[in-house]
């Protein structure tokens, strides 16, 4: 066990963490238990739906184990369109998060899924309590939701 600031974080979940969530790969030793501390973990069935297209967002997943599919609506009612499917390590709902928006995609899990989950309280508390930490959180979001964009990029200029 880590003992941090009246916190007591499991060594072995911290170094979970650190292998499998690339947010963690630039953190020091202390600034990976205050974000332990902030975050919650949650496991889903097969099946389960994370969220639907146009749910509030107030959170963000972060995937440990299992798989992930985002699928987007389409203009045609009853069909949907698989827009990914996100493994271990992977962030989801970054977009609407950021934005304070609506969820763009339908999340469920193909298998059953392991996350880390940080709230926008826990995450504006973060902010505010250690900006730093944040400014961090913030980067290897970003750092995410660009490759992801870069490949979609790709898969559409591999249609035309």
């Amino acid at each position: 066990m880590t003992v941090g600031a009246d916190v007591v974080v499991d060594t072995a979940l911290l170094a979970s963490l650190r292998n499998k969530l690339p947010v963690f790969h630039q953190l020091t030793a202390k600034q990976e238990v205050l974000l332990a501390e902030y975050l919650s973990f949650s496991t889903v069935a097969a099946g389960e739906l994370l969220w639907q297209e146009e749910d509030d967002s107030d959170y963000l997943a972060f995937i440990l184990s299992g798989r992930i599919q985002m699928k987007k609506n389409t203009e045609f009612g009853s069909s949907a369109v698989v827009v990914g499917i996100f493994s271990t390590g992977s962030v989801l709902g970054e977009v609407a998060f950021s934005c304070k928006g609506l969820r763009a995609l339908t999340a469920s899990a193909l298998e059953p899924c392991e996350l880390a989950i940080l709230t926008r309280s826990r995450f504006d508390a973060l902010l505010e309590e250690h900006a730093d930490l944040g400014a961090k959180v913030l980067e290897s979001v970003l750092r995410a939701s660009c490759r992801r964009l870069e490949k979609a990029y790709q898969r559409l200029a591999a249609i035309f």
